[in-house]
Parts: C-alpha cells; structure tokens; sequence
C-alpha cells in the first residue's frame, strides 16, 4: 500500500495530495501533524478523501482557515449521523456544517442568542435528525466548554436531513417546515388554543402536512376519499372541516398549491383529534 504524498498541509488533520492528475483533499486525526509538502501520510490513517472541484475549493478555503476544533467537532458529528442513519452524507455536509457550526460558537461565545423559530416542526418532523443535533451540542459542550441551546440542535439537524442522499435540497426543507409551522399557528386561531407539540395528535398532524405538501410539490397523486366518508366528515365535524377548509385556501393563495378535496378531509380528521384533546 503506496503512501500519500503531502502537496499541501491545510491544518494538521486536513492536507492536499495529487493523485491520478488530480487534486484531493485527505482528512483523518493529524494525518498532517508536523509535517509538510512532498512528506508522506500512510492511506490508512486516511478517513476521508474528496476530489476538489469548484465546491471544494470553498471546503478547502474553510480547513485553512476555521479553528481547527470546529472542524474537528464537526467532523465527529458527521461520523457519528453517517452511523445513527446508517448511510452515508453528501459531500456537501463536509462545507455546510463546518461553516455553520463554527459561526453559530462564534456567535454564543460572543454573547448573541441563537433562536429556531421552527424548532417544534424539526423536532416532529426530523426526529432521529433532532436527536443527532442534541448529541453533537453535548459534544461541543464537552469538547469545546461552549453551551449550545437546544434551538441550534434543530439547525444542525436540517444540516444532517439536506445532508441525506434522497433528500431535498436545505432552500426546499426550510420553505416545507415554514409552510406548516404557519398551518400549526393557523389551526391555533381556529380554536383559540395552543397546540401541545408533545401530543401523539400534533406529531401525527404534522407529519401528514409534510407528506401533502410534498406529494403536492412533486404532482403526486393523493389517496381519493369517497364521496359519502367526505360528506359525512362535513356534517359531523363542521367546525375542523372549515379549519382544514382554511388552510386549504391559505395555501392556494400564499404558495399556489392546490389541495384536493378528499385531502382536505383527511386534514379534517388529524384536526379533529386536536379539536377533542382540548375538550
């Protein structure tokens, strides 16, 4: 097994090698400590290794000049999500994460608050993300003695479920999760009370807006409700039917998407069961 000829040291976990004509960036704990151009690192204390393209060119800007402790912390929270969802993350991640959880310790270490407005719809929707945005503020509480609030671990979440390879880009997740948190503030008027985002109902509520929206965006077809379940869905619960109604209309206004009618059904029900738990 040939060993990796240093071109250039980034920091002392990160260098530049040449390799088949091209440019890469090899990563792996001080594969690059002490050391400089032309010395060499063994392949296997290599962990990771990225062909540098125009995207990489800003990743390798970041390994030059962030702390090296962000990017080693945000390198650990990579390893551990890849493990946690049993797949591995884009590339991208690699830039997105480093950049975003340094500047977010920056700003705490400088006094700033961090708030997540959609933190209660990431947490429903992004469980297992949320979960790995929890672990990775505890780590940079232990590694890094910099407190974290729980509204940055949604962030680093939307991070980890852009990062998925069957997922939708971060501009896409941000405008879904947004959609709904305004639907969730919708229903809330609609009976004069605040939802518990802890109650199986909302988690339930909050998945099915998720996947209409979705099918909606994709122009994918939707489940067909028959005439008389819609019918009798309208008479005995006329006050949730004109909620879902509503937030039918809302959408059609404000992101000119077309919520069929059957659908709105469905929404009715979900409405319902929140409707009873403040009975």
């Amino acid at each position: 097994m040939t060993a990796l000829k240093i071109y250039k040291v980034l920091n002392n976990n990160a260098a530049i090698i040449k390799e088949d004509g091209q440019e890469k960036i090899v990563m792996g704990p001080g594969i690059a400590f002490q050391k400089g151009k032309n010395d060499t690192i063994p392949r296997n204390k290599v962990e990771k290794i990225f062909t540098i393209h125009e995207e990489n060119e800003k990743f390798k800007q970041i390994l030059e000049t962030l702390p090296e402790e962000h990017i080693e912390a945000a390198e650990e929270i990579i390893s551990y999500a890849e493990g946690r969802l049993s797949a591995p993350l884009s590339d991208h991640i690699h830039i997105a994460l480093v950049d975003h959880l340094s500047f977010a310790i920056e700003r705490v270490r400088k006094g700033f608050v961090i708030q997540n407005k959609l933190l209660n719809e990431i947490k429903a929707l992004y469980k297992k993300e949320y979960e790995i945005g929890l672990w990775a503020i505890d780590l940079v509480k232990e590694k890094l003695k910099v407190e974290l609030p729980d509204d940055e671990a949604g962030y680093i979440a939307l991070h980890i479920h852009t990062a998925k390879m069957d997922a939708e880009n971060m501009q896409k997740t941000l405008k879904y999760t947004n959609i709904i948190k305004e639907l969730i503030e919708k229903i809330e008027c609609c009976f004069n009370q605040k939802i518990d985002e802890n109650s199986i109902s909302y988690q339930r509520l909050v998945t099915h807006l998720r996947y209409a929206i979705n099918r909606l965006e994709s122009n994918e077809a939707f489940h067909v409700m028959d005439d008389d379940m819609l019918y009798f869905i309208r008479k005995k619960y006329p006050e949730s039917y004109q909620c879902a109604a509503g937030l039918a209309d809302y959408v059609k206004t404000e992101y000119d998407l077309h919520l069929p009618e059957s659908e709105v059904g469905y929404i009715t029900l979900h409405v319902q069961r929140l409707n009873d738990s403040y009975r």
